[in-house]
């Protein structure tokens, strides 16, 4: 009352950020809120204390020194934020993975050299061939995001290792991380608190750390010594789609650069490069393809409460992310394992209260995985699978075949059909699909 048109506002831990408008300042926790109001943005950082008033913002950090108030562009606009004809935001964001993955792609696939050209990290070429050790640090969707890249990266990397971390945990371990290793701290929001604390405790290990972060202007965008940022606009459902698919691509994609930096023939790399060009065009048959047939299917699951999802190499985190994305929106217990971790306890499961949701695509380890639906079959097991192999016969309740030129990264399309599937059992459920009970799009908090 002292100080009428004023407010002071602070950040400590939590996201904020400082709308400048005509003749107005605005406050928020997420600049696409901001969005239809100014496309000025002022980021506070922790510890900082604003003083705003309708026509000015006055920053000082908390020892009341002043610091200078950095307005950013906001880049996003606001139809990005509207549902544009989608009933939900969720099946929006499914739709729009064509658009999106080229966003991230744009500019950094050079089809005829066979390069990928990442500028964000900062990395020369030097520091590129000394990198023996990847940690690849994320929590939820952002984890398994980490996970399936890994897998690619470790198949033409083979002198770098990678590990791959949950956050909320790697925080509080006495981890070392050795000599020329590089992190990759994984956040669509990058406000994620976990992943925040061990970009924190790694930079203070003398780590180079790099952002793989969608959210521009973020505090994990700001504190990474580089990165890349994976540009698929707003996700404003609660359940991340677009953001996983851009993640796992965008980390391949520097995974192929170290290969690149060390010397890695080409015609290994190339295949990869080729493929990943590709993705957008493929996700867009896939997805117009299966919408209509995941509609029909999940009335014939409704009744269930518990699933299994399966898949083994590429194809387990994709079954992880999966299973993730059912339990997120449809609150169906829903876990994922390794096909050849069946007989080490999960087998134990399957009867008539569970289904199977199995992942099969074409490549060395299909025949294996056969094998192991097999043995869910021969005890009772409600099999749907999702495959791109031609030639399916297994007796499965219902198989949805995935029709790709795709070899390498059939599994990304695959996970394409686990989100449709989600996103219509909730759907069908009755649920809130773009704001699941109990959950925040940004964790911000421990």
């Amino acid at each position: 009352t002292k100080n009428p048109g004023e407010i002071v506002v602070a950040r400590a831990g939590s996201p904020l950020v400082i709308g400048v408008g005509h003749g107005e300042t605005l406050v928020a926790s997420d600049a696409s809120a901001l969005l239809g109001h100014t496309k000025q943005a002022i980021y506070l950082n922790d510890g900082e204390v604003a003083t705003i008033t309708k026509n000015s913002v006055e920053i000082k950090t908390l020892n009341a020194e002043p610091v200078s108030a950095k307005v950013e562009e906001i880049e996003t606009n606001l139809a990005a934020i509207q549902k544009n004809g989608y009933e939900h935001f969720l099946l929006k964001e499914i739709m729009e993975q064509p658009e999106s993955l080229k966003e991230t792609l744009r500019g950094r696939i050079d089809l005829r050299d066979g390069l990928v050209r990442l500028g964000g990290p900062g990395l020369k070429e030097k520091e590129l061939r000394k990198i023996k050790h990847l940690v690849i640090v994320g929590c939820g969707t952002a984890y398994n995001a980490g996970l399936l890249a890994a897998y690619y990266i470790e198949q033409f990397t083979p002198e770098v290792t990678v590990e791959v971390v949950i956050a909320s945990e790697y925080r509080y371990r006495q981890a070392y991380i050795p000599k020329d290793s590089v992190a990759l701290i994984v956040s669509q929001s990058g406000e994620t608190a976990d992943t925040l604390a061990c970009l924190r405790e790694i930079k203070k290990q003398g780590i180079k750390t790099i952002g793989i972060v969608n959210a521009i202007g973020s505090t994990i965008a700001r504190e990474v010594d580089g990165g890349t940022y994976v540009h698929v606009g707003p996700e404003i459902s609660v359940a991340s789609t677009k953001a996983f698919t851009s993640q796992a691509i965008a980390m391949v994609m520097f995974g192929l650069t170290i290969a690149q930096a060390k010397g890695v023939r080409n015609n290994i790399l190339r295949p990869y490069i080729k493929e990943i060009a590709a993705l957008p065009g493929e996700i867009r048959k896939v997805l117009d393809a299966c919408n209509e047939p995941m509609k029909q299917m999940v009335e014939q699951y409704i009744k269930y409460e518990h699933a299994i999802y399966l898949g083994r190499d590429t194809a387990y985190p994709v079954a992880m992310e999966a299973a993730l994305k059912l339990k997120e929106i449809s609150y169906i217990d829903a876990n994922a394992y390794a096909f050849g971790e069946l007989k080490h306890g999960p087998l134990a499961l399957v009867d008539d209260r569970f289904f199977e949701f199995v992942m099969l695509p074409e490549g060395d380890l299909y025949d294996k995985a056969v094998s192991n639906v097999q043995e869910v079959l021969a005890r009772g097991g409600h099999v749907i699978a999702v495959t791109n192999k031609e030639e399916f016969d297994l007796p499965v309740e219902n198989v949805v075949k995935v029709e790709t030129s795709l070899t390498i990264f059939a599994p990304v399309l695959l996970n394409l059909v686990a989100q449709l599937f989600a996103y219509y059992m909730a759907l069908c459920k009755g649920y809130n699909v773009d704001q699941p009970r109990n959950l925040a799009k940004s964790v911000t908090v421990e």
